[in-house]
Order: C-alpha cells, then sequence, then structure tokens
C-alpha cells in the first residue's frame, strides 16, 4: 500500500518569518498524523533557515509515526541523524543560494564520501535513502554505496506537467513520467525501495502514485498551502485520498 510522508518545512518556514514561537511544528506533525500520514519528513538545513535543531529532537521524542530527516551528508549532519537515530535520513544536495532542492544528488560523482555517510548511518540503525534524478546511473551508484532507499526526483514531471496546461497526457509529461517508472524499475531490480517527491501536488501526483511498486511519496509545499485555507489535517486527508484512489483503483480487490 502506498504511503505518505508529509513535509512540514514551510510551517517552520512561517514561524521563522517573524522569529516567533509559532506555528509549532510539532503541532503539525500530530494534525498531519491525524489526517492519515504515515510520515513526517523536515529537511535540517545547514543554514537552517526554517527547521531547528530543537524541532528535530521534539519531533524525534513526540512523533508516533515514521520520521524522515532530510539532509546533506556532512560530518555534522550525519553525526546529528546517528544521535537521534530517525526511521529514515535522506541524503539531498543542498545550496545556500537555493529556494528549493533544486535536482537530484549526484551519487555517482561522490560515491566514497556517500558510502561512509551511509556505513556511519547503518551502524547507528538508520535507514539511508537518497534523492536522485531518474537516471539509470545514479540508480546504480545507489546501490554501490549500499542505500536502503531511493527517491526520485519527481520535479521535472510536475513542471512539464504544469507547463503544458496541467495535461498529464501531454508528450513531455509523459516521458517524464516514463523515466520516473523506468529509474523505479532500476531501484527495485537492485533490491531498494522505490519512492519520489518534490513538487507534487493535488493535480498531478496520481500519474506518480500509479507506477509500479512505488511505496511512499513525500509532499510538502502543495499540502501545507492548501492547509492554510482547509486545515492540515483535510489537506492530508485528501492527498492522500488521491494517493490511494491512483495506486488502488479497485478498492476491493485491494482490500484482499
Amino acid at each position: 500500500m502506498i504511503e505518505l510522508g508529509v513535509n512540514i518545512d514551510h510551517v517552520a518556514t512561517l514561524r521563522e518569518a517573524r522569529k516567533t514561537y509559532e506555528p509549532e511544528p510539532v503541532w503539525a506533525a500530530v494534525e498531519a498524523h491525524l489526517g492519515g500520514a504515515d510520515g513526517i519528513t523536515v529537511h535540517l538545513r545547514e543554514d537552517r533557515r526554517h527547521i531547528q535543531d530543537a524541532d528535530v529532537e521534539k519531533l524525534r521524542t513526540l512523533t508516533q509515526i515514521k520520521l524522515n530527516l532530510e539532509m546533506a551528508a556532512t560530518d555534522e549532519m550525519v553525526t546529528i541523524a546517528c544521535r537521534l537515530k530517525p526511521e529514515m535520513a535522506m541524503l539531498v544536495p543542498e545550496g545556500r543560494h537555493e529556494v528549493t532542492t533544486e535536482g537530484g544528488l549526484d551519487v555517482a560523482a561522490q560515491e566514497g564520501k556517500l558510502k561512509r555517510a551511509v556505513e556511519r548511518l547503518a551502524q547507528a540503525g538508520v535507514i539511508s535513502s537518497v534523492f536522485i534524478d531518474a537516471e539509470l546511473a545514479q540508480v546504480e551508484a545507489a546501490a554501490r554505496i549500499g542505500a536502503r532507499v531511493c527517491e526520485i526526483h519527481t520535479g521535472p514531471y510536475a513542471h512539464a506537467f504544469h507547463d503544458l496546461g496541467r495535461d498529464a497526457e501531454s508528450p513531455a509529461a509523459l516521458a517524464e513520467l516514463e523515466k520516473i517508472r523506468l529509474a523505479g524499475e532500476a531501484i527495485r531490480r537492485l533490491g531498494m525501495r522505490f519512492n519520489a517527491g518534490h513538487a507534487l501536488n493535488y493535480f498531478n501526483v496520481q500519474p506518480v502514485a500509479r507506477l509500479p511498486g512505488i511505496r511512499e511519496l513525500h509532499i510538502g509545499h502543495a499540502i501545507v498551502s492548501r492547509a492554510v485555507f482547509i486545515g492540515l489535517r483535510e489537506a492530508v486527508r485528501e492527498m492522500k485520498r488521491l494517493m490511494r484512489e491512483a495506486a488502488c483503483p479497485a478498492p476491493a480487490e485491494c482490500s484482499r
């Protein structure tokens, strides 16, 4: 059954805009859980622009669903992950000037460094994930460094979908979706878990959720944006429903 990990970074973004104490990311995690989220994702950036160390500490202590810690593969971040022991640590590229993550991690170009990070995480009992573009070379490199999970960057698909009239059947969107499908096939063949995320929203999520073997989608900005108008619990519930409908168009069959 496909699962939903809700990224709550932008709850912290709103708080940090005023440098105050609200809204509280832990409250957001609870609301997401009550809406049906299977996990919570936060990105502890090196510049601490939104999520802070104290947030991760509280989330680790207080959340009752999976915690996925996005982070750069630095000694500082790996040490934090090894101490806090989230259920999963996802290694991502990180740039100080980017608004959000702009592309997948180039695993093939830095296998040695990333393999050491994955080994340290494994010794601490933390599952390692890598956020990569839908490229076979990156999938194969992820397997070589010992990653247990690959999250495929869905940004190119989402942008093709949006730029061409929100048409899931446009040649460009279909081409990007096929790249994700092929990457997912390779991930599963190499014994890793196939996840996906980035720029997914209520309009473009279903074709991705329908792909064979996909285990989790990680979605944040779209859910938090809709939550401004309808509340976080309901925004999560709506996204989860869309994903489940796409992944299992015949619910009676899926329940067997």
